[in-house]
């Protein structure tokens, strides 16, 4: 199969590097050939997947190398669970500098040492935030990632993620082959979750690709730094893992978003009982004052 780059996108803290290894361990174990990149200057996109707290950075070995003209590709290249390549851009020290550069930077290293040229099926590039700017955008600009994942929930802000971020698609579809894939529901048990989800993808011209429940399994991982699937591979967890990863593989549905005005999304909290645009006595009200009304 042609190479798939993917990218995942979400509101900071929504689980998208959680999301990302325990996706990919599902596709290495279907047999998927796989490379994450992680475009984070935390350098936490590649732990569960290596076991260890942080792998060293392409800028990290740039600045010890001298430069990253004096690295190779095994410099930055490592090889977890089931054979999955793991590399971390990485930035420069908080408060100096532009993190956004580690991406690019880093992507062009890999570009040029020939690190997509190896069997692979799949690259994903798991992505700070909710950041569609400078560095952080070059996975959907200059056709990097074709197919751009939205880790989401049923939280307002993660939605508001979501929508920026579709925005953020059309405005480099139009130069480019990047396309929306999905949303990928991370729960954070709100209510009805699963239908408001449904509902934005819809808005959205898309589709909710999967609806991952909450697990404490996911976190007993973690502490471990391993994939569920890899921690415990009965889990039913692990299946939901599976699951999503047998949906990209199969996935054939590829749009250029449209996204929704504030306004429509506070309209979509409001059908589904979210949200009560027409009680303004509840604005600024704290739960105990609201006991008491």
């Amino acid at each position: 199969m042609a190479l798939r780059q993917c990218a995942i996108y979400g509101k900071g803290g929504i689980g998208k590097s959680t999301t990302t290894q325990n996706l990919v361990a599902g596709l290495a174990e279907a047999g998927k050939k796989v490379m994450i990149v992680g475009c984070d200057p935390k350098a936490d996109s590649t732990r569960l997947i290596l076991h260890s707290k942080a792998q060293n950075s392409v800028m990290e070995l740039a600045a010890e190398a001298g430069s990253v003209e004096d690295l190779e590709l095994e410099d930055v290249l490592s090889t977890g669970y089931a054979g999955i390549k793991c590399v971390e851009s990485g930035g420069p020290e908080p408060g100096v500098g532009c993190a956004g550069r580690g991406v690019i930077t880093a992507i062009n290293f890999l570009e040029e040492e020939g690190a997509y040229e190896e069997d692979l099926d799949f690259v994903f590039y798991d992505v700070l935030g909710d950041v569609v700017c400078g560095g952080f955008a070059m996975p959907i600009r200059e056709n990097k990632a074709q197919e751009i994942y939205i880790v989401v929930s049923g939280e307002m802000m993660a939605m508001y993620a979501a929508n920026n971020i579709s925005k953020g698609i059309v405005k480099y579809a139009s130069s480019g082959g990047v396309r929306l894939a999905g949303l990928i529901c991370n729960s954070r048990n709100t209510d009805r979750e699963d239908e408001l989800i449904e509902a934005l993808a819809a808005k959205l011209g898309t589709q909710m690709i999967h609806f991952v429940p909450r697990d404490n399994v996911v976190q007993h991982a973690e502490i471990r730094r391993m994939t569920v699937i890899e921690y415990d591979p009965t889990a039913k967890q692990a299946d939901v893992y599976r699951t999503l990863a047998q949906k990209i593989i199969d996935n054939k549905k590829f749009v250029i978003p449209t996204p929704c005005s504030m306004d429509e999304l506070e309209e979509l909290l409001t059908e589904f009982g979210i949200l009560d645009p027409d009680d303004e006595s509840i604005v600024g009200k704290t739960a105990a004052e609201a006991a008491v009304a």
